[in-house]
């Protein structure tokens, strides 16, 4: 039974939602069982995954990610009271709400950062990565950042719509947009929403350059519409695979595609034409850094042609919900792997600074520097700073060298 304070809203009723006529719903998707089925009201508009009510869908649909898991959070620091569970807490269900944004461009003014607009279809991410650095962004819709990140969904169901006419002005310059910097652009939702792939067709139609960064294989359905859009703006996708090992990425990133079916998504990619990149991103010191060399070599033989890597960063709620799956997942080796990110973070966890939170210091951090430089160079990979790839323009006929437009 769940104790929950009188003081806190109900998650039908977000702080800060839009108006009744923007946000829509909740639909509830129950997780339990072998298969996911849908369970809209009577009353709803739309059903999930456009299956009739009480008939189930195959696993497949969203990676076999039917695993049941308990509601967990940590404090909702915008919240006064906390949300805890006498007894074992209740399944954490799947629910999507629909919201008409105002604005379909978020704009980033960090200056480390290597692009200014991107574009977020959802917020949240079914991924459920235990190293999300987007987490704290839940909370303000009052939302935990724990659970309620992977499984409290919200689609921006006009957001097509919105980046047209964003587009379509005479003042647009037609510069480079990111897919996603706050979630996920292909996570299981997409396949029945396909708001990336009507955005990314927005940006072709208005020879827009873009940049992809995904761990969903679904990307692989929008080859058509990346190839044209490398033929009229230019495109670069890259495949963010921080474990070669699938059981070490089921541990921490449950709910997304196994390494091998990104692997397989990048030579597909690449065999179309697609520019790709592999991100070795986050590095963990400890978990994951000495999979560098095999991460480069199999991203290289599936057809990669740059590759770059960020360090792990746990901002606010991000540091328990990490540590939490660590001592579930790896708990001899917990303490370990935390004294590691310590070492390289100059006794923190995180560090928020422009310039400093995207790498380390010390020994340990030259180190895996010093071997992913290395491996990049043996292995003729472009070797790209910062967090963003380069992307190129079209080579038109008789046109001049291809300029880098930076993320």
């Amino acid at each position: 039974m769940g104790v929950r304070s009188a003081n806190r809203k109900t998650a039908t009723t977000p702080i800060g939602a839009p108006s009744e006529e923007r946000l829509r719903g909740p639909y509830l998707i129950n997780l339990t069982g072998p298969h996911l089925q849908a369970l809209c009201p009577p009353q709803a508009h739309i059903a999930f995954f456009s299956v009739p009510r009480g008939q189930q869908l195959s696993r497949d649909v969203l990676y076999g990610c039917s695993v049941p898991k308990p509601r967990e959070n940590p404090p909702n620091r915008f919240e006064r009271a906390h949300l805890e569970w006498e007894g074992e807490a209740p399944p954490a269900d799947l629910v999507v709400y629909e919201e008409r944004c105002k604005s379909a461009l978020s704009e980033n003014k960090s200056p480390d950062v290597g692009f200014r607009w991107s574009v977020n279809p959802y917020r949240g991410c079914f991924h459920g990565c235990a190293y999300c650095y987007a987490r704290p962004t839940h909370p303000y819709l009052g939302f935990g950042a724990g659970t309620d990140f992977e499984r409290q969904i919200v689609v921006k169901v006009n957001i097509i719509d919105r980046l047209r006419a964003r587009l379509s002005r005479k003042t647009w310059r037609h510069e480079l947009i990111a897919f996603s910097g706050n979630t996920d652009c292909y996570q299981p939702l997409e396949a029945h929403y396909e708001l990336t792939r009507g955005c990314l067709r927005v940006c072709a139609e208005h020879a827009t350059p873009v940049s992809v960064i995904t761990k969903g294989k679904l990307v692989r359905r929008d080859v058509d519409v990346l190839q044209e859009l490398r033929d009229r703006a230019g495109c670069r996708v890259a495949l963010s695979i921080p474990f070669a090992d699938d059981d070490d990425a089921r541990a921490i990133e449950p709910f997304a595609s196994s390494p091998t079916k990104r692997f397989e998504t990048l030579r597909i990619l690449s065999d179309a034409g697609i520019d790709t990149a592999v991100a070795v991103a986050p590095i963990i010191p400890g978990l994951n850094d000495d999979q560098i060399p095999r991460i480069l070599k199999r991203a290289r033989d599936a057809g990669a042609a740059s590759a770059i890597k960020i360090l792990l960063r746990l901002p606010l709620e991000v540091g328990p919900v990490f540590e939490a799956r660590l001592k579930e997942t790896f708990p001899l080796r917990t303490k370990k792997v935390m004294n590691a990110i310590r070492d390289v973070r100059g006794g923190s966890t995180s560090d928020g600074r422009y310039g400093s939170r995207m790498v380390g210091s010390g020994p340990r951090w030259l180190a895996v520097e010093q071997l992913f430089a290395a491996q990049c160079e043996r292995l003729g990979l472009d070797y790209l700073s910062g967090e963003v790839p380069e992307v190129s323009p079209p080579r038109h006929p008789g046109a001049g060298p291809q300029l880098p437009l930076l993320f």
